[in-house]
């Protein structure tokens, strides 16, 4: 049997089915496929999300039946990580109060900043179901059996149930198995020298390490001697613990995965106490944590989405932002050809170019990250094999500063890092590393729109399942786009570059148009476009005689790290 589509989906993961859901809700008229070669609810690991979620799920319309679930609501992380045994939390509210009082809640308020912990089994059966309502077609415990191909063009899809599907366009989201990227013979680029692997199993009625509010907690992060454990609630009563160690460390050992997990969590004094009256499943799985970015993610009418088109380290959650993220854009780009909005392969050189970047900055990020581990002797020495992974020959101790000063970012003109705000992200790896923050636009007086040698480009913006095209800088590796907070201040600084005159003009912008807390808001989002515009070249910062300084500013309003308060009680 032969069937016809206008888009055929290969995986039903979380970036399948927020890709179809997406498509459907924005055209209702469009025959969207997503086949599936398991049967759902089935177990998968990457349960801890990020903020940027929640708002893809509300753009979706799937929020409220993932609140139902009743998932914990993720509030941030706890973490014990660099050259010390201090505990430190990084909290996506202020102050890490959640002031939820009822479940299900509403995607309003607090809600908007916060994340769930899922029970991948249950969340994307919940995800893949929310596509079916929407009136795409499923095809569960189907197997793509070979991909008919055309030069860079996808024919058609041969299933394991002997029929044949056609469509206009295809999208790859079927993880590391990268059935059409194999087909079309995209390269992986491997941008890091981690390669980890995760053992993990699930444990029933381990104590939460804190419960914050009605239903709130954070996740644990503990460095090990070598490696480290997360511990993330699912749900009520279950939780999935994981360790993750350098893959050489775990050859040398010469011990099953068990031995050595069940070992290294006994040993963990706040593993241990939180999982001292819990029992585990009888199963312990493995897996390969190593990171990769394709080097196309976008053909003719073939796209690839999730961790098809790149998977990075999960130190920081990020895998399944990254998933969903690139299939929102994935089904904008097609929403986008299918009206012919822009120039085809603009808006495919988009996609590619923005989340090729976003994947490279996580990785760098993790990588940055991994240098505060206690594991690595000397971190400036790792720090260089980073700075030469980009192309850059640097002493230790340069590239050391390099990435204190935001080396690891690939701007595609955000100011956040991996997802996590900027300003707060420093202030966290000071904690790690001992070393003080730097911040580029600190006691600088002065600062200088530098765009006369940028190359004028075009940046996307997706808003209501419709593509913008706004006026964008690009140098090298960078993109300065003219719009949103980053736009606006580099606009303002073609009238003011005093530090003073730039704080005046942001007061006079907000002055009877913002409420008390949206200017404290507005406020913090320059300064992280300022501190950004100078970190990626685009201003310059210099110090002028008798004008006042940019003082330090500590983490973002939207933000806050601070020493834990309260999973250290668990040892008393």
């Amino acid at each position: 049997m032969n069937r016809e589509f206008d888009v055929a989906i290969i995986g039903g993961g979380p970036a399948g089915s927020t890709a179809a859901s997406l498509l459907a809700k924005y055209d209702p008229k469009l025959k969207i496929a997503v086949i599936e070669r398991e049967k759902f609810p089935r177990e998968h690991v990457g349960e801890s999300q990020l903020p940027l979620i929640s708002r893809i799920l509300h753009e979706m319309g799937a929020w409220d039946k993932v609140e139902a679930a009743g998932f914990p609501i993720k509030v941030g992380g706890t973490y014990r990580w660099g050259r010390t045994d201090d505990l430190w939390d990084f909290d996506f509210i202020k102050d890490g109060k959640l002031n939820t009082t009822a479940r299900p809640g509403t995607f309003t308020g607090q809600r908007q900043n916060t994340a769930f912990q899922v029970d991948r089994a249950i969340y994307d059966d919940i995800l893949l179901k929310h596509a079916a309502s929407l009136g795409c077609e499923v095809y569960e415990s189907t197997s793509v059996r070979e991909v008919l191909r055309d030069g860079d063009r996808v024919e058609g899809l041969v299933l394991s149930n002997e029929s044949t599907i056609r469509a206009r366009y295809y999208i790859d989201a079927s993880g590391n198995s990268g059935i059409l990227r194999r087909t079309m013979e995209i390269p992986l680029d491997q941008p890091t020298n981690l390669q980890n692997i995760a053992i993990w199993n699930y444990w029933n009625d381990a104590d939460w390490a804190v419960t914050i509010g009605y239903g709130g907690t954070r996740v644990q992060i503990l460095a090990q001697e070598t490696g480290w454990i997360w511990f993330i609630p699912v749900g009520r009563q279950r939780t999935s613990i994981g360790l993750i160690l350098p893959a050489s460390y775990y050859k040398e050992q010469n011990k099953r995965p068990e031995e050595i997990y069940y070992e290294t969590l006994a040993s963990d004094k706040i593993v241990a106490k939180l999982t001292e009256n819990a029992t585990h499943e009888d199963t312990v799985r493995t897996t390969k944590d190593w990171s990769y970015v394709a080097e196309r993610l976008a053909g003719e009418n073939w796209f690839l989405a999730g961790e098809c088109a790149g998977f990075a380290d999960p130190i920081l959650s990020a895998g399944m932002s990254l998933s969903q993220s690139g299939a929102r854009e994935v089904a904008y780009v097609i929403l986008a050809l299918d009206r012919g909005d822009f120039e085809p392969d603009w808006l495919r050189d988009q996609y590619s170019h923005n989340h090729r970047g976003h994947i490279r900055q996580h990785i760098r990020f993790a990588d940055y990250w991994y240098t505060a581990h206690g594991a690595f002797p000397d971190l400036r020495v790792h720090a260089q094999t980073i700075a030469g992974d980009a192309g850059l020959d640097m002493t230790p101790e340069q590239a050391w500063q390099w990435l204190g000063q935001g080396g690891f970012i690939d701007s595609n003109g955000g100011t956040d890092i991996g997802f996590f705000g900027s300003l707060a992200t420093k202030e966290l790896i000071s904690s790690f590393t001992g070393e003080e923050a730097f911040f580029a636009i600190e006691g600088k007086t002065h600062f200088k729109l530098e765009i006369e040698d940028a190359t004028k480009d075009w940046v996307a913006q997706l808003s209501n399942g419709r593509i913008t095209r706004y006026r964008s800088y690009r140098r090298g590796q960078h993109t300065l786009p003219m719009v949103n907070t980053m736009g606006w201040t580099a606009k303002l600084l073609r009238q003011e570059q005093s530090y003073a005159d730039i704080k005046a003009a942001v007061k006079a912008h907000a002055t009877g148009a913002m409420t008390v807390e949206e200017y404290r808001f507005f406020w913090s989002q320059v300064i992280k476009s300022l501190e950004a515009l100078v970190s990626y070249g685009w201003v310059t910062a210099s110090v002028k005689p008798d004008s006042e300084p940019c003082p330090r500013f500590q983490a973002d309003l939207d933000s806050t790290v601070h020493p834990n308060r309260d999973v250290a009680n668990l040892l008393t």
